[in-house]
């Protein structure tokens, strides 16, 4: 026990000393400022082995290791952390950092600044510590090392406050050294905070370089889903999307021979499929949707990166383009063949409506029954309408519908032309309804003799064996066929009989033509009261419709059409026209039309129809009428304006999709259907509804 007496002897007569203390305090504040001037932090005792190695500066590898980690940091740490170098004469204290290396603490002044307050100090200080305890807590995750080291940090400044309390004790400064140790604590928990932000910001970064060089696109993933997830129901968004382009790769990646992957995706689409389910909003999904949305996403980046070549990428799309069109111009053809079965076949409810009328005209005495007001068919005073149909049903709504919105419906007369076949039962329809004190004949054409094939052309045309070959023969039904020219309308004579009105109403100056597929809604009588101008035709022109043009219609290519018309010419419409009878015949307008017929027997001027063979009778012969009178287009077209049509004088179902057929547009079948009246006994027994 005496040898330690002795030593105790000793240290209190070194300690006696104020000199020794003083010159103490001088070497310390001589070599800090060059220690921290330099970066480099004392070495002793305290800092040995693998930590020593790595914080000396003069380690090349230390520094890389660091300036690599350095890399990895955020942009806004710099920000805060680096600032402008600063001079300072302090005193250092030595404190081990959580890793075991010691850092020089500046509790010092600057240069010509003066002291730091101590307030200024203590406020930082406490904002570092708030923001040390946050980072040790969320971002830092300590290992078995790291916790020895912390250990060894406490034990040393322990130590070291143990012996900076004796030194003070002894030395008589004891205000001196608490000051300074206050100081020196402060700085010190402030570099903790510093050095634990850094490692934790380092550690971060490596984690994420591990994390990605591992799973490359882990990231991706993750940005994606939280980018998705922040929106309303956006997890079904994310899985609809990701089916979409798994269904994609799966049509591209046979033809590249990744069959590993093909099976891969589709596993992970069923997975995905069924926990997509029925869902509708986010809520309804499976808890586990995230972990499968995460797999399906992995494995899409994983195809994206196989899938490099775009030329292939591209060819197979262009492939696949063409392939579709080709598809959808098979299906166009099938959709249109079948439109037009459907626009020439009889409905039955018509059938049976036609069969009915006939049995009850024949079985009664209304056979023997005539018309009332027969002597106005042949007044040029009135107002006559020419209507030729086979369709009992579509003529009584063009008449009821013209007779309802009349001003005077005793001054209008109806002249109804139909074949052999209708003939009772329209007769039998007019007869049973009769409509106010308006005049409304029923003629059958089998009754126009004059009308033979010597004298026109087109029914020579009908009889010959082309035309019968063409309408007949069935081997020509086929989808390559454009089966519109062989509708029966267009074997009709019926169809043409508009190119011979003067003959059939040879007293008549003036009359309105109408079609079967016409309703009318509002007063025509004005139309009589047009000066046509000395032209024979009054109809309205259609040159806001780039198919309605002569070139449409006509054969160009043919040197008579090409040297006698214009390609660009504006078309006009067949439906409702008013014909002036007497121009018609000064300018024999019935001798240009068989001029012309003849002139096309071999059908190499146009097609079959009534329309063409219109035009080039019309030539320079049309008056153009205000296109408020006739609208066209509610048979084909489904977007017609609806104040158009009303403010239509009469509007036209023409095309395929007629409103007493099933194919028919239902947003326009109301315009028709209103002009019916479905109490009708014969009606509802043909199960004819609205």
């Amino acid at each position: 026990m005496a040898v330690p007496a002795a030593r105790r002897c000793r240290w209190r007569r070194w300690r006696c000393r104020p000199q020794d203390v003083v010159l103490a305090l001088l070497l310390a504040s001589v070599l800090a400022p060059l220690a921290l001037y330099s970066g480099a932090p004392f070495s002793g005792p305290l800092l040995t082995g693998r930590r020593a190695l790595r914080r000396d500066p003069s380690n090349s590898v230390a520094r890389n290791e660091r300036s690599k980690r350095l890399h990895a940091l955020a942009q806004d740490t710099f920000g805060t952390v680096v600032k402008e170098p600063v001079q300072t004469v302090a005193s250092a204290i030595g404190a081990r950092d959580k890793d075991g290396v010691v850092v020089a603490v500046d509790h010092g002044t600057r240069l010509g600044q003066g002291v730091v307050s101590r307030q200024n100090v203590d406020r930082r200080s406490g904002s570092d510590r708030s923001s040390e305890s946050t980072v040790s807590k969320d971002n830092v995750l300590w290992n078995g090392e790291e916790m020895q080291g912390m250990e060894s940090e406490d034990a040393v400044k322990r130590e070291h406050d143990h012996r900076v309390a004796q030194l003070g004790k002894e030395s008589g400064h004891a205000s001196d050294v608490e000051a300074m140790h206050h100081k020196a604590a402060v700085m010190h928990d402030t570099a903790n905070a510093s050095l634990k932000k850094e490692i934790s910001a380092d550690r971060s970064s490596e984690q994420f370089r591990g994390g990605t060089s591992k799973e490359p696109d882990a990231k991706a993933v993750s940005s994606s889903t939280s980018h998705h997830t922040s929106q309303p129901d956006a997890m079904i968004r994310v899985i609809k999307n990701q089916l979409r382009t798994a269904k994609t790769y799966i049509g591209l990646l046979p033809s590249r021979g990744r069959h590993a992957f093909v099976r891969d995706l589709r596993r992970k689409m069923r997975d995905i499929q069924q926990a997509l389910g029925d869902a509708t909003s986010d809520k309804r999904l499976p808890k586990n949707v995230h972990g499968k949305i995460r797999a399906m996403e992995l494995t899409l980046a994983k195809i994206k990166q196989v899938h490099d070549n775009c030329a292939a990428i591209i060819d197979k799309l262009l492939a696949t383009l063409h392939s579709t069109e080709d598809q959808v111009q098979a299906q166009k053809q099938k959709a249109n063949y079948v439109a037009q079965i459907a626009a020439k076949a009889i409905p039955k409810r018509l059938y049976c409506l036609a069969l009915r009328l006939t049995n009850e005209y024949y079985s009664s005495s209304t056979n023997k029954k005539q018309f009332p007001y027969e002597e106005r068919f042949e007044d040029p005073k009135l107002q006559h309408y020419a209507l030729f149909s086979d369709n009992v049903l579509a003529a009584a709504v063009v008449v009821n519908s013209t007779l309802i919105n009349a001003k005077n419906p005793a001054s209008h007369v109806f002249h109804i032309v139909t074949d052999k076949h209708n003939y009772a039962a329209m007769r039998m329809w007019f007869l049973a309804n009769p409509i106010g004190e308006t005049a409304v004949q029923v003629q059958n054409i089998a009754d126009f003799t004059w009308l033979n094939s010597s004298y026109s052309p087109v029914l020579k045309q009908l009889e010959s064996h082309f035309m019968i070959n063409y309408y007949f023969n069935t081997n020509q039904d086929k989808l390559g066929k454009n089966p519109k020219f062989q509708n029966p309308k267009y074997l009709s004579i019926l169809n043409h009989l508009r190119f011979y009105l003067p003959e059939i109403f040879p007293k008549l100056s003036k009359v309105l033509f109408l079609d079967d597929d016409i309703v009318v809604q509002k007063d025509l009588s004005y139309l009589w009261s047009i000066d046509l101008k000395g032209k024979v035709n009054g109809a309205v022109h259609t040159c806001g419709e780039t198919f309605h043009r002569f070139d449409r219609y006509l054969n160009f290519s043919n040197p008579l059409i090409a040297k006698k018309f214009d390609r660009r010419a504006c078309g006009w419409a067949y439906g409702m026209n008013m014909f002036d009878l007497s121009e018609w015949r000064k300018q024999n307008i019935t001798g240009v039309y068989h001029y012309w017929q003849n002139l096309n027997a071999n059908r190499q001027l146009w097609k079959l129809g009534t329309l063409p063979a219109g035009l080039v009778t019309f030539w320079n012969h049309t008056f153009p009428l205000d296109r408020s009178w006739h609208l066209l287009g509610l048979g084909y077209k489904p977007n017609v304006n609806q104040r158009d049509i009303e403010r239509a004088a009469a509007i036209h179902y023409n095309g395929n999709r007629k409103p007493w057929l099933e194919i028919g547009l239902p947003v326009y079948r109301q315009f028709w259907s209103k002009y019916v009246n479905f109490d009708n006994v014969c009606l509802r027994e043909c199960n004819i509804n609205p």
